[in-house]
């Protein structure tokens, strides 16, 4: 029996990438999302994965795609991580078990590991500094759970940061304030970021629903990592025919302009697109190693450097007004 495959969580970004994959591949699928598929709305069916009742009803494939989150920073009910990314995990696996389906690939994060080490692998230290990080590995372990009470196969995939056409995440955000004149380098740059590219995400998501593997979990990066130093002046050097990063400022501050506005933040309610947690995870190395190539010798399609090329002609060179726009972290 051919597989179908239910993503959860699959009219975001994510989502509608791998989705558009698969209908190409003629593979069947269903989305069940909070919200229906502007691509693909015959496919979507409207559950929430905090209540299990709607998700029992509305699951009906064989290989569950889990990609539902509570992601920003700036998320004010905090219980809202809890009940979304720990509980709705729960629900998930629990309807697994129920209906006998024995697979879920689950997008978790490097955010488990908070500020870990420049080269932190699969192995690395679980220190996440938020509650994204934190819910999202409490996740896992519900996850674990359902494989190990059963013979069950589950790969978690933990991405860094992604980027690509038509997201609108920190990514595209520093692409557009260096195209707009507006950036200012923060700290010295020499740190590193590892990033993804979602042409790459999607080939390897489609590379975990396809494996016979039991059980694995593997970070997403695409490599070489560059410094924030050579990404800026690589968008610059494309976007404004310029050398260099332009105008930098100290970290320290930075940081005190960070916390300046989560004063005002707070005080009026309004978010704002600079706070001090988004000027430490500018200024931090996150620079994960990812043993990704052991999973059935997976490649990306993809290098690192193409994917910014595709993003910056799409986003800045020759934007089409048709294409869908995904706003996220």
């Amino acid at each position: 029996m051919s597989n179908k495959i239910t993503v959860i969580g699959g009219s975001g970004f994510v989502g509608t990438n791998l989705c558009r994959e698969l209908a190409l591949k003629q593979q069947e699928f269903e989305i069940i999302d909070l919200l229906i598929s502007n691509q693909f709305p015959d496919k979507c069916k409207v559950a929430d994965v905090r209540d299990i009742i709607s998700l029992r009803e509305a699951i009906t494939g064989n290989v569950v795609v889990n990609l539902a989150a509570v992601h920003r920073d700036d998320v004010r009910d905090k219980s809202e991580y809890q009940r979304t990314n720990v509980k709705g995990s729960e629900n998930v696996a629990a309807v697994c078990a129920e209906k006998g389906i024995r697979k879920i690939v689950f997008t978790s994060s490097v955010a488990v590991y908070g500020f870990g080490k420049p080269g932190t692998d699969e192995s690395g230290a679980i220190s996440p500094f938020n509650e994204y990080g934190r819910t999202k590995y409490e996740a896992e372990q519900k996850l674990r759970a359902w494989h190990d009470a059963g013979d069950n196969s589950l790969i978690i995939v933990r991405p860094t940061v992604i980027f690509g056409e038509g997201n609108r995440g920190n990514v595209f955000n520093l692409l557009n304030l260096i195209a707009s004149g507006k950036f200012l380098m923060v700290g010295n740059g020499k740190n590193k970021k590892s990033m993804a590219y979602i042409g790459n995400v999607v080939a390897f998501l489609e590379t975990c629903i396809a494996s016979k593997s039991n059980y694995g979990v593997f970070n997403y990066v695409d490599t070489p990592d560059l410094t924030m130093n050579d990404l800026v002046s690589l968008v610059r050097s494309r976007l404004k025919e310029r050398d260099g990063v332009g105008w930098r400022l100290p970290y320290w501050f930075g940081i005190l302009l960070g916390f300046t506005a989560d004063i005002i933040s707070r005080v009026t309610g309004k978010r704002l697109p600079v706070s001090s947690i988004r000027v430490k995870k500018f200024a931090a190395s996150t620079e994960f190693k990812s043993a990704k190539e052991h999973l059935d010798n997976f490649e990306a399609p993809f290098k690192l450097s193409e994917g910014l090329e595709r993003t910056i002609h799409s986003e800045f060179v020759c934007p089409s007004p048709e294409r869908e726009i995904f706003y996220t972290e």
